[in-house]
């Protein structure tokens, strides 16, 4: 059985839940607080170098890591990842945008304001460009949206679980998404897709 190292507020992690789940993969939860440095220990760097979540121990006892190259793996050969080659290009530039444009000012936002107590001056004088950047990404999701029900080829895929990660609790770093409304009404159909699992937010 595979072996999922995560912190469960990490929206990272929760994409990798959200496949597990969506897909009844079996696998065991092992928790891993951040917070406390619980994935900086020796025994955890054995698993991943970089000492971050979430991680996947496979059947094998090898290990995964990077969010999504996990469900990426996760779901070759399923019906959340396109068998056609140019909605396979589609997906992977919607996951690269998650990661370079929309993950590190939204979910790093999310972070200082949701976990953090005080900010550094450092992060004071950082979070205004970070929530400009985070706006800016939800913009162009928005506009994508306005004639797409869904990322790739209409349908629910890997696209969505990324990107759905950490927008839907984008609020808890401070962005008001009342004027997304192609971004509000996208999250409900992934919550429709995805059931129970995307319904239930992460727990703190």
């Amino acid at each position: 059985m595979m072996t999922l190292y995560d912190f469960m507020g990490s929206g990272n992690g929760y994409k990798v839940r959200l496949v597990l789940e969506h897909l009844g993969l079996p696998y065991k939860l092992v928790e891993r607080d951040i917070l406390k440095g619980e994935t900086r220990t020796p025994e955890f760097l054995t698993r991943n170098p970089n000492g971050r979540i979430p991680t996947l121990q496979l059947d094998d006892g090898s290990h995964l890591f990077e969010s999504n190259a996990i469900i990426w793996y996760l779901a070759e050969g399923t019906k959340l990842a396109p068998n056609d080659r140019k909605a396979r290009g589609e997906t992977l530039h919607w996951m690269f945008f998650e990661q370079y444009s929309h993950e590190p000012n939204i979910a790093v936002a999310r972070f200082w304001k949701h976990y953090l107590t005080k900010l550094i001056p450092l992060q004071e004088l950082d979070l205004p460009e970070r929530m400009t950047k985070g706006y800016a990404a939800l913009g162009v999701m928005e506009r994508h949206l306005g004639t797409h029900r869904f990322f790739v080829g209409d349908r629910f895929g890997l696209a969505d679980i990324a990107l759905y990660g950490y927008t839907h609790v984008a609020g808890e770093g401070g962005f008001n998404l009342d004027n997304f409304p192609q971004v509000n009404a996208w999250m409900a159909r992934v919550a429709a897709e995805a059931g129970d699992v995307a319904i239930d937010r992460h727990k703190n």
